[in-house]
């Protein structure tokens, strides 16, 4: 439940001017107006699942986006019942859109959306309803430009050093033919992001975030609620950490915390989780994080 301070769920992740947005809480559009972010960026809202902490704010956000010139489509991409609840929430609020909202319901491990350099995949997680987990992939990006071997094979510089780094072979007046892989350092591996959220643990999940840059998954109950993450098909801290040491993952937040913890309380989850996983932190609202780009 929100909590003073402590939002309902939403990750938003900003890729190179495109917003793509995981989940969407009541209250998310607030959220985005004091981040100041141009919600209207938004290309696609991946949903989970269809409790109402996760997807109540969707109604929100639809309205928002017609008060601002959006030529693009957005797609919403969830489980089962999305469809459902996105156009009965349109119907029963008479809502005025005044653009194209697609709505796509998936039901198992695929590549759901494929945008310009990356791909979103989903898998099934076991919680009370159908739920989902996603990550998302950069494709490879190109290597280095390496200046000292084009001017060593006689590309002069300017126009020719930027087609051989956008992928484009040369031919010098010599007639000598120079393909970008002379001049190029090997490629560099592109970053991946990972959401997990309500879902018991299944130890399949590990292989699914494996070398994520960043995996945020919830860590609702400490060790000593166990029982109670079982029976409510849920995760505790550590079984979080399990998760992102099993996988190889750079770092791990944790979110979707029980409203039993108060602040104070949740630093016992953050300790059970750096027990196994040191690399962990609490994620907290309006917080802002920076995946690098890979050397």
């Amino acid at each position: 439940m929100p909590l003073p301070g402590r939002s309902l769920t939403s990750i938003l992740l900003r890729r190179e001017g495109e917003l793509l947005l995981f989940d969407c809480g009541e209250g998310t559009q607030v959220s985005l107006r004091r981040l100041n972010l141009r919600w209207k960026k938004i290309s696609v809202i991946f949903i989970s699942h269809t409790h109402a902490d996760h997807v109540t704010g969707i109604p929100g956000i639809l309205m928002l986006s017609s008060q601002v010139d959006r030529d693009d489509p957005l797609y919403i991409i969830g489980p089962p019942r999305i469809k459902e609840y996105v156009e009965a929430s349109r119907r029963i609020l008479d809502m005025y859109i005044n653009y194209e909202i697609v709505v796509k319901e998936i039901f198992d491990e695929t590549i759901v959306y494929k945008g310009s350099g990356y791909k979103v995949r989903s898998l099934p997680l076991k919680h009370s309803k159908p739920c989902m987990g996603f990550t998302v992939e950069e494709e490879m990006r190109p290597g280095i430009f390496l200046p000292e071997n084009a001017a060593s094979l006689g590309v002069p510089r300017g126009p020719l050093w930027s087609e051989l780094q956008a992928g484009s072979s040369v031919k010098l007046d010599s007639g000598r033919l120079v393909k970008p892989g002379e001049v190029m350092g090997p490629k560099r591996k592109g970053r991946k992001f990972s959401f997990i959220t309500d879902t018991s643990f299944v130890p399949g999940v590990s292989d699914f975030v494996k070398e994520s840059d960043l995996l945020i998954c919830e860590g609702m109950f400490g060790e000593d609620l166990l029982e109670d993450a079982k029976d409510k098909r849920h995760l505790t801290a550590r079984q979080a950490a399990t998760i992102a040491r099993n996988a190889s993952v750079k770092r791990l937040g944790l979110i979707h915390y029980s409203p039993r913890y108060t602040e104070r309380e949740l630093k016992k989850l953050l300790h059970q989780a750096r027990e196994l996983f040191p690399n962990s932190f609490l994620t907290r609202d309006l917080q802002t994080l920076t995946l690098p780009l890979h050397e």
